[in-house]
């Protein structure tokens, strides 16, 4: 097996690890430079899969959708939209440490500093044909109640792409994320379009997050779509 560059075990642990929001965000700054790299060397599938997932629900050209990408990162998922035609970008991230990466990429039209979670997205509702939040839904990263909010700011009949972990210690929040997943399903906010478990998402830091001794862990790319019709006031 390829060995993994050093310190990227250390790296990946502690931004999933139980820092508090301060101390994560200054990680994931300090991280920016290594990012694209160490996300290569693990082999991290996330990002083209959820641009697979959209292209796939996109009836029409892309161009001329407005997409949120949500804790952007270091621009991946946009490198992975772009590919496929996507062009109106926007991105939203807690690290601005990533979000100059995220600039210098030229590929979003709009970038923004926003903790997610402590605050909401910026900009009015129903605004987005499409938003992204690919890899920040984990233990110690981005809660379950943000869900909601990414619903606001998506248009009726919008898209939503959402990516966790089925890594061991990711499976209490999977778990909790599902709930929340059902719950606005069943009051009508959104339909599932897909729920795909994705074997080889990324390569594992340590034997017990591998799955079965593959060396990698498992995944899972979620695809909704807002409900044209507003759910009934309660």
């Amino acid at each position: 097996a390829m060995v993994l560059p050093s310190g990227l075990g250390q790296r990946v642990a502690a931004v999933h690890g139980g820092s508090a929001l301060p101390e994560r965000l200054r990680l994931y700054d300090g991280w920016a430079t290594d990012y694209d790299q160490d996300v290569a060397a693990l082999e991290y599938r996330a990002p083209h899969l959820a641009a697979a997932s959209l292209a796939f629900a996109f009836p029409a050209a892309p161009a001329g959708a407005r997409l949120l990408d949500v804790a952007c990162g270091t621009g991946l998922v946009a490198r992975e939209l772009h590919r496929r035609g996507f062009r109106c970008l926007h991105g939203v991230d807690g690290s601005a440490g990533m979000l100059e990466r995220a600039r210098s990429t030229g590929l979003y039209q709009e970038l923004r500093q926003c903790v997610l979670g402590r605050e909401p997205l910026p900009g009015p509702a129903e605004q987005y044909d499409a938003v992204t939040v690919v890899g920040a839904l984990g233990e110690g990263q981005v809660p379950t109640t943000v869900l909601p909010e990414l619903l606001r700011v998506t248009k009726p009949g919008g898209f939503l792409c959402l990516t966790t972990r089925s890594n061991p210690s990711n499976l209490r929040y999977k778990r909790e994320l599902e709930a929340e997943l059902g719950k606005l399903e069943r009051c009508g906010a959104w339909q599932k379009l897909l729920a795909q478990e994705v074997e080889h998402w990324e390569r594992a830091t340590s034997e017990e997050e591998s799955t079965r001794g593959s060396g990698y862990i498992s995944g899972v790319v979620y695809l909704y779509q807002k409900c044209p019709v507003p759910p009934l006031e309660e």
